[in-house]
This record gives C-alpha cells, structure tokens and sequence, in this order.
C-alpha cells in the first residue's frame, strides 16, 4: 500500500470513496461489539472455577491459624511467601490484602496525605501544589487516583525502555512532585518493559522533595504472551535496587492475581522498605483486622508456589495469545504502508496501542461508535483524559471472541485510514 502522505488529492479522494463504501457495509451490519477495557474473557476465568473446591475437605487451619477468624491482619505466611517469591522480595515485607491492589495504591497514597511518609517534612495533604509524575501513555484508573487526591498530573513521555529519564530528572528537582506511577513490565498500554538503566536512574536519581515516592505496578509482571523465556520481560528487583542506590524507602510494590483467577475476588499485594512496610503495618491495623484470608487460603491451595503460577499463566497465554496475533496481523495487513498509524508488539500485558496521525484518534473512535464497535475514549491513556497530540488508542483484545476481534480490529482499521484521509485532503 502506498503512503497517504505521498498520494496526490486524486488518489486520495480515489482512496476515501473505496473507504466509505466499506464504512456502508459495516453499517448496514448493524454490529454490537466492545473492546473498551481488559477484562479476562470468560474462557480465562473458566481456568480457576476449580479453586474453592480445595476447600470443601479443608479444615480450614493455614499456618498462620484459622483462616476463618479474626486476626493475621498482614495476611497469611503461606499467601505472603507466594507473592514474595513471585517478586523477588522478604515475605516479612509483604502485606496481602483483597482482590484490588488499586485498592491498596489509593490506601498507600490516602496514609501519605493524612499523615507523611516516614521521611517527610509534614503530611502530603499540607503541601501547597503537590504533582505527581504520570508516564504516557498510561493507565487511566491510576491517573484518577492521584488526581482525586488533589495532585497536580505531570505527564512524562515513554518510550520502548521507559520513562524518559532525562524529562524525569528535571522534573524531580522541584521539591512539589512528590511521586510517580509506573507500570513497569508491559506498560498499559503499549506493552514496553522498562530496562536495567531506567530502573537504576529511577532508584538513584536525586529528588528535591526527601520523600519522592515510586508506586511500582507490577500488575503484569507473569502475563508473558510467550513461553520462550528470551520474549519475556524482566526486571531488576527494585525495593532492593533503590536500596542499593542509597535511597531504601523510595517504592512501593504492588500484585495482584486480578488477571490470574477471579477479576473481582482475587488477592492483592504491596511490599516495601522496612521503615515503610512499619510505618503503614500500624495504620492499617487500626483500618482494618484483616482482608479476607478464606479468599487467600483457597489460593494458596489453587496456587502453593511460582511454578503453579506461572502454569496458570501458561493456559492463559494460550487464550490471550491468538487474539493478540489476530489483531496484529489485521493492522498490519491493513494499515503497514499507508502511514495512517504505528503500534508496538507486546509481548504480554493485556493491551495494544495505537498511535494514528495526529488530530485524528477522536475521529476514529466517534466513526467506529457510529458503527456499533466501541473502543477506549481517546485521550484516556492521559492525565484528564487530554491527549495533547489527539493520537493514542487503546485497543484491548482479551475479553471479544476472534469473531468478534476479526470484525471490529478490520473496522478499527478502515476507521483509522478514513479519518487520515480527510485530515491530509483537509491540508
């Protein structure tokens, strides 16, 4: 296919009349389709329907106690040893909570507002013009959090290795930007790994503010698309990193099995320093007497170990695995050549994005919503929703059948090389 930006106006009008008659016969279709969000579809959650059944003989007694009384308000010794084995880190630094470790960023961010970090000044909530760094694109939930916590949003290019390190540590010499999200293995939504040096300019770089803090989302840390072990992302193990670089309180950790059993009841992690890890263990004692340790003892039966996890991993890699091959190999076969967008191959994560011409992602999705095939709003992969080169889409494959991904990724695609069509015949 050859470039939109090389065509004359006649190929192009040429190329916008083939477009709009496929526009009318996906119209006269009258498709229902949704790719908005990355849920695990039902196949994947077919996976862990055998998981309470561990319990039905149980005596219910973990090795921490009965699971089914008050108490071990950190979580079970056998669930918290999973999740330290899982990220490389001391079990007696990790504290297991419900199915949400959004839940437990919003509680970590909620602790820091109200009372400080270990090593702050005074508590977030009286620093005047508090900000908050958010790679983009990212994930939108995160965006909220800090936002409804009344910080002002940074946006910090990313690319193939990370955050863009040289923006980041400018930006950490004013002592307001207090933190920053990340998502570091398989970004949402581009699916980038961050690499050795950007996690060791991350845990080493000088901060103004004394209690910079990093929330490290390893929420795809086992989603790996691929069993070659050379095709999965790695990371360095950073609470011990940032120690290393003399800066021992500056992350917290966060997991979750949300994509690896039940979305909606699976179990959550965070872990830290031991100052941290202390600090928050107190205040959390007075929220609450403990998350739900049946949910945990059931997996940790489900799942006794790593290599259980990463069994599980496997079977749903071979779900997610074809569908992200099917919607890949239609935007290349529709799209390669005209120039119109670019998109990267994840290698895991839950998500592909595309980066259309500039001006034009608002005008792909409206096109594709007139058609019944519903997309994630462009700019929510921004701060307040803002996407300043109205580009970015985020397409999540997971949850449609291949039927469903074959119908609406061709849609996507002829939606895309429209709406580039008419913004290049409008210059």
């Amino acid at each position: 296919m050859k470039s939109y930006k090389q065509m004359t106006k006649d190929e192009l009008n040429a190329e916008k009349a083939l477009l709009e008659k496929r526009i009318e016969e996906y119209k006269a279709m009258n498709l229902s389709l949704n790719m908005t969000r990355g849920k695990p579809s039902v196949e994947q959650l077919e996976l862990s329907r055998e998981m309470y059944k561990g319990l039905e003989d149980s005596d219910f007694m973990s090795a921490s106690g009965d699971v089914r009384n008050y108490g071990i308000p950190t979580g079970l010794v056998e669930t918290r040893e999973l999740f330290a084995e899982w990220l490389g880190v001391d079990k007696d630094l990790v504290y297991v909570g419900n199915g949400s470790s959004l839940n437990l960023m919003f509680d970590t961010l909620v602790r820091a507002v109200i009372f400080g970090e270990v090593d702050s000044p005074k508590p977030w909530g009286q620093v005047e013009g508090k900000k908050w760094l958010c790679p983009v694109p990212g994930y939108d939930r995160h965006f909220k959090v800090t936002e409804t916590l009344g910080f002002e949003l940074i946006p910090v290019p990313l690319n193939e290795n990370g955050p863009d390190m040289d923006v980041v540590e400018e930006l950490v010499k004013d002592p307001t930007v207090l933190g920053m999200w990340s998502v570091p293995c398989y970004t949402n939504p581009d699916g980038f790994v961050y690499s050795e040096e950007v996690c060791r300019r991350l845990a080493s770089m000088k901060t103004a503010a004394p209690d910079f803090r990093l929330f490290w989302d390893n929420a795809y840390s086992v989603h790996h698309l691929y069993e070659d072990e050379a095709l999965q992302g790695k990371l360095p193990e950073i609470i011990s990193l940032c120690a290393e670089c003399g800066n021992p309180n500056r992350v917290y950790e966060f997991a979750s099995t949300s994509k690896i059993t039940f979305a909606s009841s699976g179990i959550s992690c965070f872990t830290s320093s031991k100052e941290n890890f202390d600090a928050a263990k107190k205040i959390l004692a007075v929220q609450t007497i403990g998350a739900n340790k049946i949910t945990q003892y059931a997996h940790y039966k489900f799942m006794p170990n790593l290599d259980a996890v990463k069994e599980q991993m496997k079977k749903h890699a071979d779900i997610l695995r074809p569908k992200f091959e099917l919607t890949l190999d239609i935007l290349d076969k529709e799209i390669t050549g005209t120039e119109s967008a670019s998109w990267h191959k994840p290698m895991g994560g839950y998500f592909i994005s595309v980066n259309t011409l500039p001006g034009t992602a608002k005008a792909v999705i409206a096109k594709c919503n007139d058609l019944g095939v519903a997309f994630t709003p462009a700019g929510a992969t921004f701060p307040y929703g803002k996407d300043p080169q109205d580009s970015n889409i985020r397409i999540a494959p997971s949850f449609p059948t291949l039927e469903d991904i074959n119908k609406a990724v061709e849609v996507f695609a002829v939606c895309v090389k429209l709406s580039a069509v008419e913004k290049l015949l409008a210059e």
